[in-house]
């Protein structure tokens, strides 16, 4: 797609986004968690189900031709390897931190063509933060109303390295990285709010070695990518979509090539 065609439809992405939130939030406003497991043991709620909906029918028509991948469908997975272009939708990403009721949940919306995430919106509800933006394309962040250009920070700018890791799916393998790094400030978050983090200037690297799938960090790389940030299998890769595998490599996600781990 070019340039002004997906900056168009980043436009009209942020009001579905918002759709979505809404009816994340309307569950949560209810205070009923209640939370059935998926094969993979993984938690389901009635959020996760209406904001799916929600993204379904209104990507659908914004794109007629091109197929949904949900994480909440089944049935839409294979989408992924069949289509050149695709939305990957993650409709509730850190379902646990919902559960837990402390806020750290986001809608996950990404545009994949031939293997790249090209543009991505990253909503939470929560604390009503939008961010999006791509690789090329820039990127925003917008609290309430006000919209504002993101940057990573630059190295000089930082004393000690920003290591931000996952509140609910911090392993043991991760651990051993992030203590190899020496000295680093750590913090944590959940859902795609780390990568939004790094985007925004306010952490500096997210190793991951813990599994993930792709519409977990889809939306949530290209956000940081449009920042100027880069995320990287442990070979120095980008990550791709629409492998045959759904799952993601370990990967580290930073502000840029200094901030990686040797």
């Amino acid at each position: 797609m070019r340039h002004a065609e997906i900056t168009k439809l980043l436009e009209k992405l942020l009001p579905i986004a918002r759709l979505a939130g809404s009816a994340v939030m309307a569950v949560y406003a209810t205070e009923q968690f209640a939370a059935t497991l998926k094969k993979d043991t993984s938690p389901l709620t009635q959020a996760d189900l209406s904001a799916h909906q929600v993204l379904v029918h209104h990507l659908q028509q914004l794109l007629p031709d091109c197929p949904v991948v949900s994480e909440e469908s089944e049935s839409s997975h294979a989408g992924r390897c069949q289509s050149r272009r695709f939305w990957l939708i993650d409709p509730l990403d850190g379902t646990k931190e919902f559960i837990a009721g402390n806020g750290e949940f986001t809608v996950n919306i990404a545009l994949v063509e031939e293997g790249r995430s090209i543009l991505g919106v990253v909503y939470a509800p929560a604390i009503d933060t939008l961010y999006w933006g791509g690789a090329g394309l820039g990127a925003w962040r917008c609290i309430g109303n006000v919209p504002i250009a993101i940057r990573v920070a630059e190295p000089a700018d930082v004393s000690v390295c920003r290591v931000i890791a996952s509140r609910s799916h911090l392993d043991v393998d991760t651990k051993v990285m992030i203590d190899r790094l020496g000295p680093v400030q750590l913090m944590q978050a959940g859902s795609s709010l780390k990568f939004c983090r790094i985007a925004e200037g306010e952490a500096d690297m997210y190793p991951r070695l813990a599994p993930t799938c792709e519409w977990d960090t889809a939306a949530a790389q290209a956000v940081l990518e449009g920042a100027g940030g880069l995320v990287l299998d442990l070979q120095g890769r980008p990550l791709r979509y629409g492998k045959p595998e759904v799952f993601n490599p370990s990967f580290v996600a930073a502000g840029c090539m200094a901030w990686m781990p040797e």
